[in-house]
């Protein structure tokens, strides 16, 4: 990306995870300016920064050629990671009496973005002077990336999801703010016995990935997924689990009336089929077994039916020989459906799609474009396809996007 961030450290018991976020900000192609406040610099020796970073670290007072209105000028943005209750009131209240607030202030009055991480207990950031804070901070453009929250402690999140939130907002900025966005993810299972089910290796990645990467471009994302274990699902807060095909159906259907989604997006994998008749006791398994199955409602089709404007992103998982079999599966999908778009991967390869963190697809749209993603991990992937949603909503092109 060839871009440049200055990481905020100020003097939270969590501040040596800053460190993993320095570096991980670095594997994703960006250079990092470290600026401590003193008590920061106190708890975490500022020099485990200049080696992790490659780069001087501010801790005292600025002067010279690099100082504050320096950094804001060279650099692209500022995250805060992590931040006090005392750090965030001052910034609301511009209160630039540390490195850190001043350098915070600096960047607001360039016009360019800040990223606050708060970490502190949790009866402080329920406290109403903290709110206002926030709230006053929001107003003037601040990006919030919600902390951990485990018993009584707003906790620090992994180092990648700050990360991935940064780049996101480098990238894209938040342009989905005020669409609505109903994802679907994961697999769906279909009970032979109480222990014993049809399904598929589905991790729920791709869709859990497109969640959170809308979440991050400022759109409001509910999220349908089946039984996926992932620890990026957290992140997203407006979530319902569901198990059968059916389950997935309806749940989907209920959002659409609740929810009013301006696009939906079927990323889950249902199982096609199901037992015609499911024990109500575990089948021993010395028994020889005759299983007849019978179709599973197609999600997508009903949606299709019954869907009120917005827009609509199928998924095509092929096996294939070729990309060519691969487009000419996506293209009936996308008359199949009615769908203004469709994703389309060959999931007979074993190094992309189903259980890998990466893919490789093919984003076929109602207006004739094709969009070849080659194989990226899935949030890369996922940042592609939501280019093509907002292309198809707001009429943008996402080409000088990268």
């Amino acid at each position: 990306m060839g871009k440049c961030i200055v990481l905020g450290v100020t003097s939270s018991v969590s501040i040596y995870r800053s460190i993993d976020v320095a570096r991980s900000l670095m594997r994703n192609g960006l250079e990092v300016y470290t600026v401590m406040s003193e008590e920061a610099a106190s708890l975490v020796s500022p020099e485990l920064f200049e080696w992790a970073t490659g780069n001087e670290v501010f801790y005292g007072r600025f002067g010279g050629e690099v100082g504050h209105i320096a950094l804001s000028e060279n650099c692209d943005a500022m995250l805060i990671a992590p931040a006090t209750e005392n750090t965030v009131s001052k910034l609301a209240h511009g209160i630039a009496d540390s490195p850190v607030t001043l350098a915070a202030i600096s960047f607001m009055g360039a016009g360019k973005p800040v990223m606050i991480v708060p970490t502190m207990h949790l009866q402080l950031m329920k406290a109403p002077q903290y709110a206002e804070s926030v709230e006053k901070l929001k107003k003037m453009g601040v990006i919030f990336h919600d902390p951990l929250i485990e018993g009584d402690k707003a906790k620090f999140p992994d180092g990648w999801e700050i990360s991935w939130h940064m780049e996101a907002m480098l990238s894209r900025g938040k342009d989905l703010n005020g669409m609505k966005i109903l994802v679907t993810s994961g697999p769906t299972r279909e009970y032979l016995d109480p222990v014993r089910f049809i399904s598929n290796p589905s991790s729920g990645k791709m869709g859990v990935s497109i969640a959170i990467e809308a979440m991050f471009r400022g759109a409001e994302v509910s999220l349908v997924h089946g039984p996926i274990l992932s620890n990026e699902l957290r992140i997203v807060k407006n979530k319902t689990s569901v198990e059968t095909t059916s389950e997935l159906l309806n749940a989907v259907l209920s959002e659409m009336g609740a929810f009013s989604p301006d696009a939906i997006i079927m990323a889950a994998a249902p199982a096609d089929f199901k037992p015609t008749y499911s024990e109500g006791k575990k089948i021993p398994s010395t028994n020889t077994l005759n299983l007849a199955l019978e179709p599973t409602p197609k999600v997508v089709e009903e949606v299709s039916k019954r869907k009120k404007g917005g827009l609509l992103v199928a998924f095509a998982a092929e096996t294939v020989d070729s990309e060519e079999q691969l487009m000419e599966a996506a293209t009936a999908k996308l008359k199949k459906y009615n769908a203004d778009a469709v994703v389309a991967n060959n999931v007979s390869r074993t190094d992309i799609g189903f259980s890998s963190e990466f893919n490789e697809v093919f984003i076929l749209t109602r207006t004739g474009k094709v969009v070849k993603v080659g194989k990226a991990l899935k949030r890369i992937v996922a940042r592609r396809i939501l280019d093509v949603v907002r292309e198809l909503k707001f009429g943008v092109s996402s080409k000088d996007m990268h």
